[in-house]
């Protein structure tokens, strides 16, 4: 027990906790601006919605940005987490929603979020042999499926939509966060592990790794089901923060918002996806209020404006020098070493008979070469020499 303790202790990083911090910073800062009532409604339906939308981005993100498989399918798990649990929440366990929403609310995730996963398996089994636009055609009509169905049955409200229990404003957004930090938790660990690394091998070549014995239909499939699970949970979430709502919401666009999210935080940038989708969640949120009347049709067309300058910064060429020096990952690290005073020790560092790694990431490090350059160099052997032939007398035999 000693040891292992002192081996967690010997492999801690600070910075490896730092979105746990701020994430739980994030939820102390909205109780105590609830107990003073500093916060107006529509504050409070922001932060619901971003709540949910972190988590739909998070579970989105292991699919799409750690096993590198397109899915536009997303919002059909929301929705039966939404539909099923809230049916649940509402009509099931009604007396215990009346007496104990807390309860009912947690009952409600779970539920969603396993009938999600279910159908993520289903799903999954048959439509993870295939690959890209196959794979993403497939999952958006299992969406319009799903989305079909709840719109012509009864007893989920048909086109009219399913009436839910709505939870308390004053303490729905807190939930909310919670389940991001939970969220943000597992997946880290998840992504963390070996069985993350095995993921991620996938991704950056799928026959290198099923040659060294990866099991890539077993990963596939669990990173699938996972992804729909959080998503289920989500769904829920979102089902507790309105009164009512309709199928036709977790449509294809409401997919595309989610993985656009993805995409505009990076690939496989947890920390991305999150500050990905609390900008764009206000950005929506704030242009549907701002903009009304004969303005609301512009709201689209700056909401993408908005989002071909994101891209365009995140992948202009000209564009990376200020990418690379002014960034988030920049700006901890100078706090990081303002903070632990490393100045202090720069002549410990600078003492040339000390050998001191280099500090930089191996992308920015100024020796390496890259990779198409190896691959594109030349090594057709030169045939200029050409040797004496053996009958030919030399100046020694003369």
């Amino acid at each position: 027990m000693k040891e292992y303790f002192a081996n967690i202790k010997k492999s801690f990083r600070l910075r490896n906790f730092i979105p746990y911090f701020i994430v739980l910073g994030a939820i102390i800062l909205l109780v105590l601006l609830a107990e003073v009532g500093a916060m107006k409604n529509s504050t409070i339906f922001l932060l619901e919605k971003m709540g949910y939308s972190i988590i739909a981005a998070l579970s989105l993100s292991l699919v799409v940005g750690f096993l590198g498989e397109l899915s536009l399918g997303h919002a059909a798990f929301m929705s039966l987490g939404a539909y099923i649990g809230g049916y649940f929440q509402t009509y099931v366990f009604a007396g215990l929603t009346a007496s104990s929403p807390l309860l009912s609310i947690v009952l409600a995730m779970l539920i969603g979020g396993i009938i999600a996963a279910i159908f993520g398996f289903i799903i999954g089994l048959p439509a993870l042999r295939l690959k890209g636009d196959y794979l993403a055609i497939v999952t958006l009509a299992f969406c319009q499926i799903v989305m079909t169905i709840f719109q012509n049955s009864k007893k989920f409200g048909a086109a009219l939509g399913l009436k839910t229990f709505r939870y308390t404003k004053d303490s729905m957004f807190i939930i909310s966060f919670i389940m991001v930090f939970l969220t943000l938790v597992s997946i880290n660990n998840f992504i963390k592990s070996k069985h993350g690394r095995a993921v991620m091998a996938i991704r950056d070549n799928e026959i290198a790794a099923k040659a060294m014995g990866v099991n890539v239909t077993f990963y596939k499939l669990l990173v699938f089901v996972i992804s729909a699970f959080f998503a289920g949970i989500a769904g829920v979430l979102f089902s507790n923060s309105t009164y009512q709502f309709q199928a036709s919401t977790f449509d294809y666009n409401y997919s595309i918002n989610i993985l656009v999210m993805v995409v505009l935080g990076g690939m496989g940038n947890i920390n991305g996806s999150i500050i990905s989708a609390i900008v764009i969640t206000y950005l929506d949120t704030k242009l549907a209020t701002v903009l009304t009347g004969d303005f609301a049709s512009l709201k689209n067309l700056i909401y993408a404006i908005i989002l071909i300058i994101i891209v365009i910064y995140n992948n202009a060429p000209k564009l990376k020098y200020i990418r690379e020096k002014y960034n988030l990952r920049n700006l901890i690290e100078k706090l990081r070493i303002l903070l632990t005073k490393k100045h202090k020790r720069n002549d410990k560092i600078n003492d040339p008979s000390r050998e001191v790694e280099y500090g930089a990431a191996w992308s920015k490090i100024p020796t390496k070469i890259e990779m198409d350059a190896i691959l594109s160099t030349d090594f057709t052997p030169d045939n200029t020499y050409v040797p004496d032939r053996p009958d030919k007398p030399t100046k020694e035999g003369k």
